[in-house]
């Protein structure tokens, strides 16, 4: 274990036992008296789904009752969004949420739900940066020479992406306007095919979320040139953020963590939020998401908030922009 393992893991600890001093008896007042449902806004596989077994599987033995993980793939995750967000606010009802709840108002011309008004964060579990990859036979072996590349091919790059609207496609055009680039946007219906087919050499370039190309990077099939979070990724220690490389402040990242319907009782949020820090401190389960590429950070109520928040203020105007629309 590393150094900074081991610091994450002690402030994670220490986030798992400052939450239920903070909410003081609230905490301890609220137990469930029925089973539990954890709604997963995609199909079976895939990282979300991931998570949200994890959690569903660790959450039964501390609370005494069975958690239940219930997929509800449709409509780009609206149909599950909309669930949660009429469901009855007594903690029995969980989301495993992602960007794509703050992302879609933009995308779909109706949703029913608010991002911000329908929904109590309860915990950020991880986060994890858009990688900017390439086939390793391609000329470009970092991002200045990716952008020369790119520049010199006036609008004829291939840059492809997981769908329309998808974070890695928001990234790609964030990209393409703050270095005045043009590109050729190719989606796709999610990162597995996008990757296939950048592999093969049937597209250029990628914007793709880390945990979807992370083993491909690792074997060597794909040259990862940066990352768009603030920081460098913890799996990707050497590749440079594009915000050290080219763009000072340049931050786009997935995010994925469990929210509960608005009006949920405060002490439902504080338990669930108090046992949620503590499985993601485990060991068996930090350390399978960070092999996946993710960062564990475990945030709790307030500060899940704020992101959600910020989340939905931020992407609309750029959406618009791109003239991004449901697939």
């Amino acid at each position: 274990m590393t150094r900074r393992d081991i610091l994450l893991r002690s402030l994670l600890l220490g986030a798992a036992a400052a939450l239920p001093r903070a909410a003081g008896a609230q905490s301890a007042a609220w137990a469930p008296d029925r089973p539990l449902r954890i709604v997963i806004p995609v199909a079976p596989g895939g990282s979300l789904d991931i998570l949200g077994r994890i959690l569903a599987r660790q959450l039964m033995p501390r609370l005494g009752q069975p958690v239940v993980a219930e997929n509800h793939p449709g409509a780009g995750s609206n149909l599950a969004f909309e669930l949660v967000a009429r469901a009855r606010p007594d903690g029995l009802t969980l989301l495993v949420g992602s960007d794509p709840l703050t992302i879609n108002p933009a995308l779909y011309p109706r949703v029913g739900f608010d991002p911000v008004r329908d929904f109590t964060p309860v915990i950020e579990a991880v986060r994890a940066p858009q990688v900017l990859v390439v086939n390793p036979r391609s000329p470009a072996t970092d991002l200045t020479r990716f952008i020369a590349w790119a520049r010199e091919a006036d609008g004829t790059l291939t840059l492809a992406s997981q769908g329309n609207g998808s974070i890695g496609h928001l990234a790609g055009a964030l990209f393409a306007e703050e270095t005045e680039l043009r590109f050729v946007h190719v989606p796709y219906r999610g990162g597995g095919p996008a990757v296939v087919d950048l592999v093969a050499g049937h597209v250029e370039a990628l914007f793709v979320t880390l945990p979807a190309a992370i083993e491909h990077i690792r074997e060597g099939r794909l040259r990862a040139l940066a990352v768009t979070g603030a920081e460098r990724a913890p799996a990707l220690p050497d590749v440079q953020t594009i915000a050290e490389a080219a763009l000072p402040g340049f931050d786009v990242v997935t995010w994925q963590g469990i929210l509960a319907p608005a009006g949920t009782p405060p002490a439902a949020i504080a338990r669930l939020a108090s046992e949620l820090a503590g499985i993601l401190a485990l060991p068996e389960v930090s350390d399978d998401l960070a092999r996946q590429g993710f960062t564990v950070t475990g945030h709790g109520p307030e500060r899940f908030a704020a992101l959600v928040r910020a989340e939905a203020e931020r992407w609309p105007a750029l959406v618009r922009r791109t003239g991004a629309r449901s697939e």
